[in-house]
């Protein structure tokens, strides 16, 4: 009976995976393509909030990795949002809309192309 609740569990985490939206693969985001294909995950699709949240926290972990390697007196950014800056869902939404009109980077490195993006979007003056 113990065999059988793990399998019944193991299952229905695992469902969503099998769904046609979001796939396993794209997690695995190796390219662009699959970053731009997670963050547009369909609200009605199963995986919508693992898509959601693995967007948002990829974003949100390669920017806090930046400001760490840029801070101090040697730091020498490149990215500098307006104040007040957008709120992530926005510039997921600006991120998305660049990479469409930028398909050649599709086969690149998320990290790559997202700042790429925020260094083309928000430069810092020099």
């Amino acid at each position: 009976m113990r065999r059988f609740v793990w399998v019944i569990g193991i299952a229905v985490c695992l469902w969503p995976f099998l769904s046609g939206g979001a796939t396993r693969d794209e997690f695995l985001v190796r390219t662009t393509q699959d970053y731009v294909r997670l963050c547009s995950t369909s609200p009605d699709d199963p995986m919508y909030a693992a898509a959601m949240g693995f967007c948002h926290g990829y974003g949100v972990g390669a920017y806090h990795y930046y400001l760490a390697e840029t801070a101090g007196p040697k730091g020498k950014p490149f990215v500098c949002p307006p104040e007040p800056t957008p709120s992530r869902a926005e510039i997921v939404q600006m991120f998305l809309a660049w990479a469409r009109e930028h398909p050649q980077y599709m086969g690149e490195r998320p990290v790559d192309s997202l700042f790429r993006f925020l260094g083309e979007k928000w430069p810092c003056q020099r």
